[in-house]
């Protein structure tokens, strides 16, 4: 039963968007977990489901604790090739810290969705079908998530 659990919890995690790597990770832990709570699998009709379910929930934590190192290297290199003065790379790279900080405190979910969305150009459909939501919902968030940027840009200023 645990190979066809741990099969089952790869491709869910692969449909998420998780790397090979990072889908074998999120099998280990399910079966981990499915292990600790063995006493209480028997209350759940469908061992399959909650398989799917706790496979899809890893993987959005996994992709939400991703460090954003990716984003940063453009606007290294456009300041290195750049013209600019070394008060105007300097003011630009506060800029840019100054914005990874609003980044990062917006809602897990608005994050995650502006990410995909804004870095990993993904379409709203295929954000929906990955995080599990209705594309309404993305963009929802995505509205959201820019609102709340734009506010706190505003008031910098």
């Amino acid at each position: 039963m645990a190979p066809k659990l741990r099969k089952r919890a790869m491709e869910t995690s692969r449909n998420c968007g998780a790397t090979p790597m990072e889908a074998e990770d999120a099998a280990q832990d399910v079966l981990l977990r499915l292990w600790q709570m063995h006493d209480e699998l028997e209350r759940f009709r469908s061992l399959e489901a909650v398989v799917v379910k706790m496979a899809r929930w890893t993987t959005l934590n996994l992709h939400r604790r991703k460090p954003m190192a990716d984003v940063d290297a453009p606007t290294m290199t456009r300041l290195a090739a750049s013209d600019a003065t070394p008060a105007e790379r300097m003011e630009e790279l506060d800029n840019d810290e100054w914005l990874a900080q609003r980044l990062e405190r917006l809602p897990s979910t608005q994050h995650t969705v502006l990410v995909m969305r804004q870095v990993e150009r993904r379409s709203g459909k295929e954000i929906a079908r990955l995080l599990g939501i209705t594309e309404e919902s993305v963009r929802t968030l995505l509205s959201r998530a820019r609102r709340q940027l734009y506010e706190d840009i505003k008031r910098r200023k």
